[in-house]
C-alpha cells in the first residue's frame, strides 16, 4: 500500500526535487500539489518530468478535502508554513516540513497540536545526511572545544538568517557548551554585524551569494589548534533521501519532531 502525499511549493526547486523523488519510489504516491498561482495543471509537465497525472491546487484544503491524504511535505515559505501544518494535522494529515523560520513558540504550538490530534509530525532545517551528521560532530567537538563560530553559506534568495541548519546546530552545541561570551572582552566592532550574531556567547556568521546552494561550517578553536567540520550541499537532490526517510519515519508517531537527528543514530 502506498503512502499518499501532498507536496505544498512543489514549484519550487526544493518542492520540485521532492516531487522526482516520490516518482521514482514505489512506496510513495503523490496525489496533489499546492501552487497560490497554478490550478488544475499536471505537476509534472510544470516541473519539466512529462505528465504524470496529478495535479496543481491553489487551495490545500481543498486537497486535502478532497483525497486520502497521509503526509503533506511542505517547501513554502515562513509566512505560511505554520497555517499549513496547523491544517494538515488537523485533517489528520502528517507533516514534513523543510520551511525554516518558525520560532519555539510555534514550534511548542504545533507539537501540543499534534499530540491532541495524534498526528507526527517532524520538522527539518535540514534534511542532507551529510548535514545532520556534521551538527552531531560539533556536538561532540563542542564538550571538549567550547569556543566555536559557525558560518553558514547559502543562495542569495533566502528568506531568513541565520539559516534554520545555523540555529538547530547552536542550539545542539548549547546542551553540551557551558555559556561565556567569547572573544576579547574589550573587542569593538568598527562596523556593526561585524562579528556576526551572537547565541549563546558564540557568533553565527550568514554568507548570501549567488552560485550558493547550502553550505556551514563549524569552527572550534583551543591552544595551538582548530578544528573546522565542513559540510556542502551542492545540489539539491542532496536533501531527497532525508526528506523519504521523513515521510516514511512521521508514520510511526504521535507527536513533533524537530530535527532528523532526533530519528538518525
Amino acid at each position: 500500500m502506498s503512502i499518499n502525499v501532498v507536496v505544498a511549493g512543489a514549484k519550487g526547486r526544493m518542492g520540485s526535487e521532492a516531487v522526482r523523488m516520490i516518482q521514482q519510489d514505489p512506496e510513495l504516491k503523490l496525489v496533489g500539489a499546492v501552487d497560490l498561482k497554478l490550478s488544475g495543471v499536471d505537476v509534472g509537465e510544470v516541473i519539466g518530468i512529462g505528465k504524470i497525472g496529478s495535479s496543481f491546487y491553489t487551495d490545500l484544503e481543498e486537497v486535502l478535502s478532497t483525497f486520502e491524504v497521509d503526509v503533506l511535505v511542505d517547501f513554502t515559505t515562513p509566512m505560511s508554513v505554520k497555517k499549513n501544518m496547523e491544517l494538515a494535522i488537523r485533517h489528520g494529515v502528517r507533516p514534513v516540513v523543510g520551511t525554516t523560520g518558525l520560532t519555539p513558540t510555534d514550534i511548542e504550538e504545533l507539537d501540543n497540536l499534534c499530540q491532541e490530534h495524534q498526528v507526527g509530525g517532524i520538522i527539518a532545517p535540514n534534511f542532507a545526511i551529510g548535514a545532520i551528521l556534521m551538527m552531531k560532530f560539533a556536538r561532540q567537538a563542542a564538550k571538549y572545544l567550547p569556543d566555536v563560530e559557525i558560518i553558514e553559506m547559502h543562495h542569495d534568495r533566502k528568506l531568513d538568517a541565520p539559516s534554520g541548519t545555523a540555529i538547530k546546530t547552536a542550539e545542539m552545541i548549547a546542551e553540551v557548551r557551558e555559556e561565556h561570551r567569547q572573544g576579547h572582552p574589550d573587542e569593538k566592532e568598527e562596523i556593526d554585524g561585524a562579528r556576526g550574531a551572537f547565541f549563546q556567547g558564540f557568533p553565527i556568521h550568514s554568507v548570501r551569494l549567488p552560485g550558493l546552494v547550502a553550505h556551514q561550517q563549524v569552527i572550534f578553536g583551543s591552544e595551538g589548534e582548530t578544528l573546522t567540520i565542513r559540510h556542502d550541499s551542492i545540489h539539491r537532490s542532496s536533501f531527497m533521501p532525508g526528506v523519504n526517510l521523513a515521510i516514511k519515519k512521521v508514520l510511526e508517531i504521535n507527536h513533533l519532531i524537530y530535527g532528523l537527528d532526533k530519528i538518525i543514530d
